[in-house]
């Protein structure tokens, strides 16, 4: 699996339901995160014209945003899944020999290195999600206020989701600046989980 874009959603369900190494978690991380994008540029798109002219900036902001993780969402899915299949071929390298195992293991090293940047930056995405929704929420059309939540739990989703991602391909990986690459973004994941729980809350509290 190369691309995402252009595909349907039931060939891209039938292959993470193959008994294959990807796409799995890691694409599905992906796939949330693109996912709330998705739904937060659907409220902002809804919530433009004459009764919304004094807050057009700050949803252009968020339908710009929104726009961009969404594609990116798409993009990252792509990439962990040829990440975790560079990993495959690595862990496959013949290690007969003393010369075999060192190359096998630079090899699956560099491959894990590769395999956690996707995650990472699925938790930045995440992030910015919620930064943008936490702008749109108190000027959104009340129609699709839900939504808004909506795309919180999909960035959520995708938060968590991606940390066990991230924690499996740490197991094996030892080079140090790639293991402390990607400390920020397993700390990024529980504020993004305390804050989509905030905006749920909120949207609760306005819908009952």
């Amino acid at each position: 699996m190369t691309e995402l874009a252009g595909r349907s959603l039931g060939a891209f369900l039938d292959d993470l339901a193959a008994r294959v190494p990807a796409p799995g978690g890691g694409a599905s991380a992906g796939v949330h995160l693109a996912q709330a994008g998705a739904l937060l540029g659907m409220v902002a798109a809804c919530s433009t014209g004459p009764r919304y002219a004094q807050h057009a900036d700050r949803v252009a902001a968020v339908a710009a945003v929104a726009e961009e993780e969404c594609h990116r969402g798409l993009q990252l899915a792509a990439a962990d899944a040829a990440a975790f299949t560079a990993v495959g071929v690595a862990h496959r390298i013949p290690r007969g020999s003393d010369g075999e195992r060192v190359a096998r293991d630079r090899a699956v090293q560099q491959a894990l290195a590769g395999a956690v940047r996707p995650p990472v930056e699925v938790v930045r995405g995440a992030a910015r999600l919620l930064d943008a929704a936490e702008q749109l929420l108190p000027v959104a059309n009340p129609t699709v206020l839900t939504d808004v939540g909506a795309a919180t739990e999909a960035a959520r989703a995708a938060a968590t989701t991606a940390r066990l991602v991230i924690l499996v391909n740490l197991r094996e990986l030892t080079d140090p600046g790639a293991r402390s690459a990607c400390t920020p973004g397993l700390a990024v994941v529980e504020e993004v989980v305390a804050r989509a729980a905030e905006v749920d809350r909120r949207v609760r509290e306005r819908v009952r």
